[in-house]
């Protein structure tokens, strides 16, 4: 048998191709639950902790959800991010741990085990308290578990063994010191003033548990009869117009406001119809009255009334109204509603919209309470927790609930009885507005007053003597006197007060005084000294923080941290004894929470005290003064006394709920933030940019996506979004970050074959390379540069794209392009072959721990691929060191140059290749304007036959004849198939 010729043997044999079993198709949903298994066996977090022990400390404070129910894509977004953060601080050689944490307590669980009991037609009110809040413990103790197996199968690297949880004893004890240091200080008060109440869940609400929705209410124009006008006697009898789009105020109200720089017009209006029509039902109420509305308001007035034109008899200025009074619609039914309504001057009153003239009720709004107040008008409790107006209240006692639409419809009850008493100018049921809801309940909710517990955001001064950056501190202030304290509701009568307001102390009055900063002040410095990111977020939680009012901390529910005060019940002030305190807080360590709740108080009060003097306050914390405090609990007490987080993270509504909450509780007790730094970013909404809702069914589960297509796609896509601001996944989106990552992982695979083998002796030094690998390690050090900064900004889409860009434009498409010829038939101890691969296993080693953060998984993949061991792991690795590229000035310029005549030379290729002139560029011939490198360098760039210099770009098919085994079109090839030099030798 013969040999065959060089022109007929087919060379595949001994052409050098990459060999990996590195496969290109991932079946992610299969391997990562091994690698996390295989994580979870050589305890790849605490080894990293023993690592790091001694460098300098990142530490991400973990925001805590609420433990009920499956993770969403929210939860997926936020801790994907959080992991991206923490991995890439773990990367830059820094101790970064991460300790997941949870809220346990509060409405959402509560909410919860009601709902059970609901469907077991078993209400809450027959179950012991105890048992009710062991349910609630378990619950949260069981999705507490749930959700930490799915954030860890998102790849998500923390301390899971041991997570801070707000309903363990020690966090307990640790939330009831916080509130003790707020009453030691003086920071404290109990009230009576609106706060959002929930009619449906029987308690006060937090601003971040409240959302908005677009309702339509019924708007009335009720008439006030003036009684006395002493600046405007004209005005005596006719009756002043008032507009709301809550009627059950109406018969809560008790005094009108206007505006003082607003014109007022009293008018007679004409009907241009019979009164007696009884399609016109306010028939009885408008008769021949006198009206008196604001000037700028009495045409949108007559379309709502109902009148066609007016008669004017005078006109007054608001400051006019001052000292007149009216009476109320239901004056006929004595006590309350027979004392005459003041007119007071409201600086909240415009003309934007009603009639000018605004009705004030002190239980249901701040500016009616505010402005009453001011007067000595104070609430009278006239709707209890549930909604409905009290049973010795004379107008609609024991009848609700105010939320009820049919209640307050133009056709419900305090409408009828209106426009029985002739007070009822128009009523209709078709007023679109914004309303708030509560979050959980998605019922309506009210302002109610209530004996709240309070810290004041600008009453009492904060007094501390830590460290208050730059503030300076001074000694906490002496307990209030007897003297600084309300002994019951102001300025209302006994008779008009329920029960349990005359029994209860309303106090103490915080006087301020001294020069020390208010809690509102040092929060608002505390935003100046802390970096947000983006740093637009900064003036969000500025204003939220200038409006805010004082925060309410208590509330009426079952499953929480009790407030653990005793009042004394002669003088209304709160027990303040640091000897208590320790009992109390021995007593949380030891039994929780549950502890206060079955008390021996007498004990806890020692003997110093009587336990008849006091009463026992049972109400909770709110649960966002828990989270406010995880900081102590979960920082201090781990890494010491001092120490606060370098970030919080979490999305754009926590301005308003826990950076908020965190921020006043750590000024409040400490003079200064909890966190350095506060990241924002925005909410996951479907591909189409819509809010995900079950009901509309286009909830994207990141469960479902981990199972089908595994987490390092979620990884990639949160990395890839601008999360700054609200981000769309669906399937198109996916779709996209799927492609990106398959060229992710060509690019490892491709480095993994083409790096077998390798070994140090093949090492070239730099200064040894050709220009090209020179070039490519002056770009992998500009990459570095950019990636660390984004980094260190936590900016990871920029980072994402960076890393994505570099290895799909400058090595798949440029330098493993032009190379994969030398790789492949280059001889193995070639100095070209050998440089390039000392590059490769250069980018190796740097893109695998540069996709470490957001590929944990698939990086740890390609890790193992080449270098396989048990114990090791591409996350014990840190950032990498790169070779120093000398004179990278003029090689940047000289090669940026090669790169864009390169792609003007590819696109003139394209139309021969599409018209089959050529089947690919090595058939082709160019002619360039300019020759930056040899002539056979940039044919070796270009991947074609021959370059020359010409006076445009053209190109036209070589008749240079092919090598058999590299392919190129050479001149030394004597025949199609036969061997060129380089390859004759090679295979020589």
């Amino acid at each position: 048998m013969t040999e065959p010729s060089d022109t007929t043997r087919d060379w595949r044999d001994t052409v050098f191709l990459p060999k990996t079993d590195f496969p290109m198709k991932a079946g992610l949903a299969a391997k990562e639950p091994a690698i996390l298994e295989r994580w979870a066996r050589i305890g790849v977090y605490d080894r990293l902790r023993e690592q790091r022990s001694g460098r300098e400390r990142f530490i991400l404070h973990d925001g805590p959800p609420y433990a009920n129910g499956d993770i969403h894509m929210g939860h997926a977004m936020n801790k994907i991010l959080k992991d991206i953060v923490v991995r890439s601080q773990s990367l830059m050689g820094k101790d970064a741990p991460y300790v997941p944490g949870w809220d346990c307590h509060g409405l959402p669980i509560e909410w919860k085990i009601e709902e059970a009991y609901r469907a077991k037609k078993r209400s809450k009110d027959e179950v012991p308290a105890a048992e009710f809040r062991q349910e609630c413990r378990e619950y949260a103790a069981k999705w507490v578990s749930v959700q930490a197996a799915q954030f860890e199968r998102l790849g998500v690297m923390g301390d899971w063994a041991d997570p801070y949880l707000t309903m363990n004893y020690a966090s307990e004890a640790a939330i009831a010191g916080e509130l003790l240091k707020f009453a030691m200080s003086g920071q404290l008060y109990r009230g009576a003033k609106p706060v959002m109440w929930s009619p449906v869940e029987k308690t006060a609400l937090a601003e971040a548990e409240v959302e908005y929705e677009d309702v339509v209410s019924t708007q009335i124009d009720v008439a006030f009869e003036i009684v006395d006008a002493p600046n405007a006697p004209e005005l005596v009898g006719a009756h002043a117009v008032i507009w709301t789009t809550t009627p059950w105020t109406i018969p809560v109200n008790q005094a009108l406001a206007y505006g003082e720089d607003v014109e007022y017009v009293l008018l007679t209006p004409s009907y241009g119809r019979e009164l007696t029509d009884r399609s016109f039902d306010n028939a009885s109420a408008v008769g021949s009255k006198k009206l008196v509305i604001a000037r700028e308001l009495i045409e949108t007035a007559k379309v709502r009334i109902g009148f066609t034109a007016f008669s004017e008899h005078a006109s007054v200025k608001g400051t006019d109204l001052a000292g007149a009074t009216a009476r109320h619609p239901m004056h006929h039914l004595g006590g309350f509603f027979a004392r005459p309504r003041t007119f007071l001057a409201g600086d909240f009153v415009t003309t934007d919209a009603g009639t000018g003239l605004v009705h004030m009720a002190p239980d249901h709004g701040e500016d009616d309470f505010l402005l009453c107040k001011s007067v000595g008008i104070d609430p009278v409790f006239a709707v209890d927790g549930a909604g409905m107006y009290r049973e010795d209240w004379a107008w609609l006692g024991g009848q609700g609930s105010v939320i009820n639409k049919k209640f307050v419809a133009s056709d419900g009850p305090i409408c009828s009885d209106l426009r029985d008493a002739g007070a009822l100018l128009a009523a209709s049921d078709d007023f679109a507005h914004s309303y708030p809801h509560s979050w959980r309940s998605k019922a309506k909710i009210i302002f109610r007053a209530t004996p709240q517990w309070f810290i004041p955001m600008d009453g009492q001064r904060v007094s501390t003597s830590l460290d208050t950056n730059g503030v300076e501190g001074s000694a906490p202030p002496p307990p209030l006197a007897s003297s600084e304290v309300e002994k019951r509701v102001p300025g209302a009568a006994p008779d008009e007060l329920p029960a349990f307001a005359s029994a209860a102390g309303f106090g103490p009055v915080v006087n301020p005084g001294g020069n020390a900063p208010t809690l509102r002040e040092l929060a608002l410095d505390a935003i100046e000294r802390t970096t947000w990111v983006p740093a637009r977020s900064q003036n969000r939680i500025r204003s939220m923080v200038e409006g805010r009012p004082d925060w309410v901390i208590s509330r009426q529910r079952a499953w929480g941290v009790p407030i653990p005060l005793y009042v004394n019940r002669a003088t209304g002030d709160y027990l303040r004894d640091d000897a208590v305190n320790s009992r109390i807080l021995d007593a949380f360590r030891s039994g929780g929470a549950d502890a206060w709740f079955a008390a021996d108080h007498q004990a806890l009060l020692g003997s110093g005290h009587a336990l008849g003097d006091y009463e026992v306050v049972t109400d909770i914390l709110d649960v966002w003064f828990d989270s406010g405090s995880t900081h102590v609990f979960t920082i201090e007490q781990r890494y010491g006394e001092g120490v606060r987080a370098n970030l919080y993270l979490e999305g754009s509504d926590q301005h308003r709920g826990w950076f908020q909450s965190s921020l006043l509780e750590s000024v409040g007790t400490r003079g200064r933030a909890p966190y350095d730094a506060v990241l924002t970013h925005g909410f996951a909404l479907d591909g189409n940019g819509r809010k995900m809702s079950k009901s509309v069914g286009n909830v994207v589960d990141p469960l479902k996506i981990i199972g089908e297509s595994g987490a390092d796609i979620l990884r990639l896509w949160v990395a890839q979004t601008d999360y700054f601001e609200d981000v769309r996944i669906g399937k198109e989106v996916l779709a996209g970050t799927g492609d990106t990552y398959r060229k992710l992982r060509n690019t490892f695979r491709y480095l993994l074959g083409a790096l077998e083998g390798f070994e140090d002796n093949e090492r070239v030094a730099v200064g040894d390379m050709p220009e090209l690998e020179r070039y490519v390690l002056r770009e992998l050090g500009t990459l570095d540069v950019e990636l660390r900064a984004a980094a260190e900004a936590f900016e990871f889409n920029r980072y994402a794209r960076a890393l994505t860009d570099f290895a799909q434009d400058d090595l798949s498409a440029f330098f493993f392009d032009i190379r994969k010829d030398c790789l492949y038939c280059d001889a193995p101890g070639s100095a070209k072959r050998r440089a390039y691969r000392t590059v490769l296993d250069t980018l190796f080693h740097a893109l695998v721990r540069y996709a470490a953060p957001i590929l944990c998984f698939t990086a740890e993949e390609v890790w193992q691929a080449r270098f396989p061991s048990e114990d090791g792991s591409v996350h014990f690795l840190e950032w990498p060191e790169l070779p120093a590229v000398a004179g990278d000035t003029p090689l940047a310029t000289n090669w940026d140059d090669v790169r864009a005549l390169r792609e003007t030379v590819t696109e003139a290729i394209e139309p021969l290749r599409r018209e089959k002139t050529i089947r690919s560029s090595l058939e082709a011939e160019i002619t360039v304007p300019v020759l930056p490198l040899a002539a056979a360098e940039l044919a070796e760039i270009f991947i074609v036959a021959d370059v020359t210099q010409g006076d445009a770009v053209s190109v036209a098919r070589t008749d240079r004849l092919k090598c058999g085994r590299c392919w190129r079109h050479l001149p030394e090839v004597a025949e199609d198939g036969a061997l060129c030099h380089r390859c004759a030798e090679v295979v020589a």
